[in-house]
């Protein structure tokens, strides 16, 4: 009699314990192996990003530094092995490094001097 009462105690339980992610979550406590897990998923998108981008290897470590390096040479040979066996080719990436940003619209229009002009007067004096 008494098994059966430990038994029922720990059925009872069981439904508080199949809470304990969202409980762990909520309180935003450290879960290491989840952090892992995004960190691997990361690292693998980078690699196959600078692999479908044209990028080497060697490129996309020195670009992401704090990315996983085995985690991106999964994702980078990955990409490569699926590019070379459907016959794809590189996509470059049409951003240039340290290249200006150009200007907001509305903010040009609003920090550009209002210059007025008579009618009928091409700007000479």
């Amino acid at each position: 009699m008494h098994k059966n009462i430990r038994f029922l105690i720990l059925l009872a339980l069981l439904p508080l314990t199949t809470g304990c992610d969202q409980l762990v979550e909520l309180l935003e406590l450290p879960n290491p192996a989840k952090e892992a897990a995004q960190a691997e998923a990361e690292g693998q998108a980078i690699g196959s990003a600078c692999r479908h981008a044209g990028r080497s290897l060697e490129d996309c470590y020195i670009l992401n530094p704090s990315a996983h390096k085995a985690a991106v040479f999964a994702g980078w040979r990955s990409m490569n092995d699926y590019m070379m066996e459907n016959k794809l080719e590189v996509v470059p990436s049409l951003l240039q490094p340290n290249a200006p940003k150009a200007p907001d619209h509305d903010a040009a229009a609003s920090t550009a001097p209002a210059v007025p002009t008579a009618p009928g007067k091409a700007g000479g004096h």
